[in-house]
């Protein structure tokens, strides 16, 4: 029987791999990336290491899951180690031919000279970025898990608007986030959730405080969970009784911004393409200064993956990948607005998983 979290035969997804290291050179790759060996067999253990060749492939792991990965990896050989995995590769003679490959953004520089060192007559060849091409595009049962995980976050934003006060803190709501997502199925959160009021709204990522939220101050939620290992990512601001004049204006002027991007987004575009349309529209209004970040990024096993979608992105928004729309204005110590989120490309153009009002909700 498939196991539940491998959401594709990891044959299928190895055949590409191999093909791109032939084009390469390379005989043998060792994956470092926890991220990627989840995308490749479903293994959630916080301890693994791949090696990749036409040979044989395997996934290795130590005592501590040992029964673990029986029960959610299918179709490919593991190997419980007894020794560091670099002693155990050599060991047990698993690393095949003369050049091999290693993960340059995973791998520290003592650890690839060390391998070198080990290995009499080898090439040890880093390697950036080889599988951010084959992540980028999703399948069906990753983008039903990743609507999954949004439909969970979702949930969880309507269960705790509720429960914003001025007798509350930033803190206390994102604790009730992070506890409400594994109450409602998800495995954790999918990165620390951003509760943001008042002057702290224009801190893009500001840790959640302890402050307690104060009567018209905008308040900006950022957050997401990880289900069966795929992320959901969301923004709304929300304010607490009646929000000011200028508050309410920027926040029209992001949500404006943010449909322009979704009704815009089309197959082949650039990131960098997109990522003008919508500055364009918020630098029409005045407050192009104040958007400094990025429009998007692409969502898969991690929140932050390919494509991205900024100013200097060249990265294809290509059909069935998945990428946020999140446009802000932040206005120094005053507050700031952002609205994200997450959405699949089509053949027509890009379709929303989220579902949650864009307006401004005044609590």
């Amino acid at each position: 029987m498939k196991r539940l979290n491998q959401l594709e035969n990891t044959g299928e997804r190895i055949e590409p791999l191999l093909k791109k290291m032939s084009q390469i050179g390379v005989d043998t790759f060792i994956v470092s990336d926890l991220h990627v060996i989840r995308w490749l067999t479903g293994f959630s253990g916080s301890s693994a290491r791949m090696l990749l060749s036409p040979h044989r492939n395997l996934l290795f792991t130590d005592f501590r899951y040992a029964e673990q990965v029986k029960q959610e990896v299918d179709g490919i050989e593991s190997i419980i180690i007894q020794n560091g995995y670099t002693d155990s590769f050599i060991e047990g003679g698993y690393l095949q031919g003369k050049r091999i490959a290693i993960q340059e953004e995973q791998v520290t520089v003592h650890e690839a000279r060390q391998l070198g060192e080990k290995l009499e007559g080898v090439e040890i060849v880093p390697v950036h970025g080889f599988f951010y091409e084959f992540r980028a595009i999703k399948n069906g049962k990753e983008i039903d898990c990743m609507k999954q995980a949004a439909a969970i976050s979702e949930q969880v934003l309507e269960q705790i608007l509720p429960l914003i006060s001025p007798d509350v803190t930033e803190a206390d709501i994102a604790a009730e986030i992070s506890y409400r997502h594994k109450r409602l199925g998800a495995e954790k959160d999918s990165f620390d959730p951003v509760v943001a009021s008042g002057p702290r709204s224009a801190l893009p990522h500001a840790r959640p405080g302890t402050d307690r939220f104060k009567p018209g101050a905008l308040i900006v939620i950022d957050m997401g969970c990880i289900y069966k290992g795929y992320a959901s990512d969301q923004t709304r601001t929300v304010s607490l009784g009646k929000a000011p004049d200028e508050a309410r204006k920027i926040h029209d002027i992001t949500r404006e911004a943010q449909q322009l991007g979704i009704d815009s987004a089309l197959p082949d575009m650039s990131g960098r393409e997109l990522d003008a349309l919508v500055r364009g529209y918020i630098e029409k209004h005045g407050y192009g200064e104040y958007f400094g970040h990025g429009l998007g990024h692409g969502v898969g096993v991690e929140v932050h993956e390919k494509p991205r979608l900024g100013k200097k992105s060249d990265d294809v928004l290509s059909v069935h990948s998945v990428f946020t729309i999140e446009p802000g204005i932040y206005l120094p110590g005053k507050y700031g607005v952002r609205i994200e989120d997450t959405v699949v490309m089509e053949e027509g153009g890009v379709v929303p998983f989220q579902h949650f009002t864009k307006e401004l909700i005044e609590l």
